[in-house]
């Protein structure tokens, strides 16, 4: 057996055997410990942070983005001042789309880099790699992307969506567009999978039928066999889960087969404007996606990110979800250091609970029992610009519910 059939095996074995520690539990906590961190070195002029995603592999054409979008938050913190006076330093890991390397990248920043914090994954796979090792240590984990919920770890601040502020609201919309018989499409792996046992209890108690449900490997790009499911299954929607470069062949197929959004919209929740660009506007356009900060997002403090950003990185670029998720994971990590005078990740910890941001999608509180924030939930369309439209939204930020114990349907998960 070759080396790399052997470090599938393991990527494939390593989430899943995390799955019943951290998401059959509030914590997961590993109880092996060396040592609790100190929240990084500290000392001369400069605070080390860690920026751990993927610029590498399939995951790539999500994950640099959020990557430069840190680096911007980086460089405009250092510029008016940095962090209780001192600049932050960067040490940038790539994960390759690979969760072991993830884990190792992890243990590499907290360990040998002694960094303050670290600012990474996409991936339910990735972040599930990681966190064993950010408990074992006791370092803090600023993860940047919507995910499936049923996890809560005391080491981990979730900056993305959980899923009552994506999913579920990208559900009711679809209820409330009379589309009750849904198709599941995913990639084969933690979120697809818990997203879509979550979805299938939401349709029972909600009068939906899952008429299909599909999955394919990270990477995966022959989509015939899926689509022609579709045609048989006659859908009303799909629900997609797709992640990486598998979105450009999926759109793109589906569009040669000449399945339209107006005859089967897909609702993806792992598709933003970056993904946009990859996958062609004209093979999208029309079809909805679950998130909670568009780049058309209408406030002034958006107008100054988006300008900013593409001032830095070009005016091709966009933003998205998961961008302003990273950007605003810094910018909130130093308004607890600052709160708790120290970078200490107890005390930082602590510190978090109730804070608040004017973001680029609003305003965000993060809920210290959770360690997630309060996002609004916003349901858009692709325009032919690439661009994504907001057509819904919640009014006001949803309470982070992870574990959706508000919702009698979900009791058995």
């Amino acid at each position: 057996m070759g080396k790399s059939r052997l470090r599938f095996l393991a990527a494939v074995a390593l989430p899943l055997a995390l799955i019943a520690g951290a998401c059959g539990s509030k914590t997961g906590t590993n109880k092996e410990t060396t040592g609790a961190t100190t929240g990084g070195a500290t000392g001369g002029d400069t605070i080390k942070v860690g920026i751990l995603h993927s610029l590498s592999g399939t995951m790539a054409i999500s994950e640099v983005s959020v990557r430069d979008a840190e680096l911007l938050a980086i460089e405009e913190i250092n510029a008016k001042g940095g962090v209780m006076g001192k600049k932050l330093q960067p040490v940038v890991e790539d994960g390759a789309s690979d969760w072991p390397t993830f884990a190792e990248k992890a243990k590499k920043l907290i360990v040998n880099d002694k960094v303050a914090t670290v600012f990474g994954g996409w991936t339910s796979a990735s972040r599930k790699a990681m966190l064993p090792v950010f408990e074992q240590y006791k370092a803090l984990l600023w993860y940047p992307v919507q995910y499936e919920g049923l996890e809560q770890s005391p080491y981990i601040f979730y900056t993305g969506a959980t899923t009552n502020q994506q999913i579920i609201p990208g559900l009711e919309y679809l209820k409330a567009q009379g589309k009750t018989k849904v198709f599941l499409v995913g990639s084969d792996y933690v979120f697809p999978r818990t997203a879509n046992k979550e979805i299938k209890a939401y349709a029972t108690a909600n009068g939906m039928e899952i008429v299909g449900e599909e999955y394919t490997p990270l990477g995966h790009t022959e989509y015939s066999t899926v689509i022609n499911k579709l045609k048989a299954a006659k859908p009303q929607a799909v629900f997609n889960t797709l992640n990486g470069d598998s979105n450009v062949a999926f759109f793109k197929q589906l569009k040669d087969a000449s399945i339209t959004a107006a005859d089967m919209p897909v609702l993806s929740v792992s598709v933003a404007e970056e993904e946009v660009r990859g996958i062609g506007a004209a093979n999208i356009a029309g079809h909805l996606t679950a998130w909670n900060y568009y780049q058309t997002t209408q406030n002034p403090q958006n107008t100054a990110f988006v300008q900013a950003y593409k001032a830095k990185y070009g005016q091709n670029r966009v933003t998205d979800d998961p961008i302003e998720a990273g950007y605003i994971g810094v910018y909130l990590w130093k308004a607890a250091v600052e709160k708790a005078g120290t970078t200490e990740v107890e005390a930082v910890k602590k510190a978090a609970g109730g804070i608040t941001f004017d973001a680029p999608e609003g305003k965000v509180t993060i809920d210290g029992e959770t360690q997630h924030l309060y996002k609004t939930a916003r349901i858009g369309v692709v325009g032919t610009d690439g661009l994504i439209k907001e057509v819904s939204n919640s009014g006001s930020p949803v309470k982070p519910d992870p574990f959706l114990k508000t919702y009698p349907w979900a009791k058995n998960l």
